[in-house]
């Protein structure tokens, strides 16, 4: 699809136990210029139960572009994704998290890249050059970053610098260019790259802020999760040059 200036796009936000920080990010969005174009935030919320609903009942008075989707039954952050994406009005995505480590603010410049005809997705990056995150991280959550970042640059085998990045902007059309999206755990990122077969990966420098509200959902469940996810995208990839190979 050709998109430009005009193009509304959809906002997705997953959230699980988040309320404390949804009302600061509402009003970060709010501010953000985006000129002519239309847009919407989806939160989709896994049944949190923390007054996530009341939050935004109270915000819709003074941002009908706020939406809200609870989900029942299995949590997780990639399905709350691609839930979002199922629900989403306009043909352009923009994903990010609830934490706040996201800025808003840069948001229209990851569009502006997601207007060239031949970009396949925009990332948020921390590694580019005018990026970077807090320092504050513990050592073992320092090294599990680097050592992840390192599995997924060899997977994708592209020069994209912060490929586990959470904050991305994509066309509906490439979303759909898959054919099936099976992520496990939370980096819907790397399904994406992988399984949409994205050759030309735009990367916007971010400061990525560590969350100072709620609690970090990373854990050795995150982490298992994550190498199955690894181990599923390159049997995907094998199969893939198998047939292709076989076409040949």
């Amino acid at each position: 699809m050709v998109c430009n200036q005009n193009t509304p796009f959809s906002i997705i936000i997953p959230t699980y136990q988040e309320a404390k920080n949804i009302p600061e990010l509402t009003h970060l969005i709010s501010k953000v210029d985006f000129g002519p174009r239309k847009f919407e935030v989806i939160l989709v919320d896994d049944n949190s139960q923390d007054g996530t609903k009341e939050v935004v009942e109270a915000l819709v008075k003074q941002f009908p572009w706020l939406r809200l989707i609870v989900r029942l039954g299995q949590k997780g952050l990639s399905e709350a994704v691609l839930e979002g994406f199922a629900k989403a009005k306009y043909p352009l995505y923009v994903i990010m998290d609830a934490d706040l480590s996201h800025p808003p603010a840069k948001i229209p410049e990851m569009l502006a890249y997601l207007s060239m005809p031949t970009v396949d997705l925009v990332i948020g990056s921390r590694y580019v050059k005018g990026g970077g995150s807090d320092e504050s991280w513990p050592i073992n959550r320092k090294i599990f970053s680097r050592l992840a970042t390192l599995f997924a640059k060899i997977l994708i085998a592209s020069p994209v610098k912060d490929p586990l990045s959470g904050f991305l902007a994509l066309k509906k059309s490439t979303y759909l260019s898959a054919n099936k999206l099976e992520p496990i755990g939370w980096k819907i990122g790397l399904e994406i790259m992988v399984k949409c077969h994205c050759k030309n990966i735009q990367e916007v420098p971010i400061y990525f802020t560590d969350r100072n509200q709620g609690v970090s959902k990373l854990n050795f469940k995150v982490a298992l999760n994550y190498i199955k996810h690894i181990t599923r995208l390159l049997r995907y990839k094998l199969s893939m040059k198998r047939i292709n190979h076989s076409k040949d």
